[in-house]
């Protein structure tokens, strides 16, 4: 069955970095464009960033533009999100998904504070 654990989450301050990482299994990793979003208290789920099966295109939302990146080994079956200059608005839960089919990550906390 498909599985996708991610990890890297973490307390960190203002201005600093995070890399999360999404360990994927139970299906055929590079065929499938994967996901990252994210959740703040109070506030709906959105997009982060979002990169195809190859991992020739990417795109970002515009609140992370700059800051952050996603990429992938597909043959290690994991994608990466490196956030740097992070902002206490960045604070959220971060989720890992594979696009086709909607399956979600557990989620990993996220905290930019001082």
């Amino acid at each position: 069955q498909v599985q996708l654990v991610e990890a890297g989450g973490g307390l960190v301050q203002p201005g600093g970095s995070l890399r999360l990482s999404c360990a994927a299994s139970g299906f055929t990793f590079s065929g499938y464009a994967m996901s990252w979003y994210r959740q703040a208290p109070g506030k709906e789920r959105e997009l982060v960033a979002a990169i195809t099966g190859p991992g020739g295109t990417t795109n970002y939302a515009d609140s992370v533009k700059g800051r952050f990146s996603i990429s992938r080994d597909n043959a290690k079956n994991t994608v990466y999100l490196q956030m740097n200059s992070l902002k206490p608005e960045d604070t959220a839960v971060y989720y890992c998904k594979r696009r086709v089919g909607g399956y979600w990550g557990q989620g990993t906390q996220v905290t930019v504070s001082s």
